[in-house]
């Protein structure tokens, strides 16, 4: 896995502590939560924390964490800030945990009603535009 701040981090540190620092960001539901969101691509704050109906700071915390640990890196767009995993071989290793666990696949919502990111509101706008089409195609052969 190509994690650029563990390796920055591991230079000061041994072996172990960059990876105990790996395995600590794994310790948090919400954390897990969160890459399990990721695992869709690149998402702003605004949409984790409506998914996961949590306050945006509580959800910033975890990114924090999950940052430092080089899991997760950002990127600022305008207000909005994305987070993307460093390295797609993450799934893979929380895949094998899932079995290992025994655990049944997570079902997390993808586009909850109260998002209002660019790419939910992007999402909603074009369904409002084509029900105000439909709606006015309607009223246009009624006449």
């Amino acid at each position: 896995m190509n994690l650029n701040t563990i390796e920055n981090k591991a230079q000061n540190t041994s072996p172990f502590e960059a990876q105990a620092a790996i395995f600590k960001a794994f310790t948090h539901p919400v954390r897990l939560s969160i890459l399990e969101l990721l695992r869709e691509g690149e998402q702003c704050v605004c949409h984790l924390s409506a998914c996961l109906g949590q306050r945006q700071a509580y959800i910033s915390q975890q990114l924090i964490v999950l940052r430092e640990s080089g899991l997760v890196h950002d990127r600022r767009d305008g207000w909005n800030v994305y987070y993307s995993v460093v390295d797609p071989l993450l799934f893979e290793i929380l895949d094998d945990v899932k079995v290992l666990s025994g655990a049944e696949p997570s079902a997390l919502p993808s586009s909850p009603a109260e998002c209002t990111c660019p790419r939910c509101s992007t999402k909603a706008g074009l369904t409002n535009r084509l029900s105000n089409y439909r709606f006015q195609e309607k009223r246009n052969d009624n006449y």
